[in-house]
């Protein structure tokens, strides 16, 4: 299990005032985690703040993959993904740059993946009958909710929070996957990642975390990224393409 690589992915678009804590927070972790960052090209040259922090202290963990343009977050993720499976990393997790979901809960993430608890691990905000939301309104709150329940209604998936963010991987789940087959871009994505892999037989195991709206920097949320999920997974649940 020693020679097990575990790699913590972080999308960034603008997160200057974010990253260089993240990153210094997972790197203090218990358990060992590599992190890729995964810049859109930032105005506000975070991608200067990540190679400056590998320069000077973190030459052997970190990396930096540079996409040309903002594209989207399951794009970002996509690149990631297969940045991961060709260095052979066994476990790959998913985590915003903005402090959303808590850093320390990627080692109880990897524990599920390492005892064979499930083949997927989630950071969930809606364990037995909680919502464990921190600073967003009322209105915010019930979006998300209702969002995941009619989730779980239209596609049968035996999961509370399906737009979760905060995921882990085995790699052999990521290696049942054509990426060119993966539809969504915004949030949709995280969506459609869980539902394709249960479609495939892998099993998903929720974990509760405390989710902390964003301190710093700007949400990147709108209503197009709502509109593609509440459409796309009707389009979702009737596609063959699995």
């Amino acid at each position: 299990m020693n020679n097990q690589k575990s790699l913590v992915i972080i999308p960034t678009y603008n997160e200057k005032d974010n990253i260089e804590e993240i990153i210094d927070r997972v790197f203090h972790l218990q358990k060992d985690f590599d992190i890729l960052v995964v810049d859109d090209n930032s105005p506000d040259n975070t991608a200067n703040i990540v190679k400056k922090l590998k320069d000077e202290k973190y030459p052997q963990g970190l990396f930096l993959l540079n996409r040309p343009n903002k594209e989207g977050l399951g794009k970002a993720y996509i690149d990631g993904f297969k940045w991961a499976l060709q260095r052979n990393y066994d476990y790959i997790f998913e985590m915003d740059a903005d402090f959303s979901h808590p850093p320390h809960k990627l080692v109880d993430l990897l524990n599920v993946l390492q005892n064979n608890e499930a083949d997927i691990s989630v950071g969930s905000r809606y364990l037995k009958g909680r919502i464990n939301v921190v600073n967003w309104d009322l209105k915010r709150i019930l979006l998300s909710y209702f969002a995941s329940m009619y989730v779980r209604m239209i596609t049968g998936i035996p999961v509370k929070d399906t737009t979760a963010g905060f995921v882990g991987y085995k790699k052999e789940v990521l290696q049942n996957f054509n990426f060119d087959n993966i539809e969504f871009v915004g949030y949709a994505f995280q969506i459609e990642m869980k539902y394709k892999a249960w479609k495939k037989g892998f099993k998903i195991k929720e974990i509760p975390i405390i989710f902390t709206d964003r301190i710093r920097g700007k949400s990147k949320m709108h209503g197009g990224i709502i509109s593609e999920a509440a459409w796309g997974v009707i389009k979702m649940r009737f596609s063959k393409n699995i």
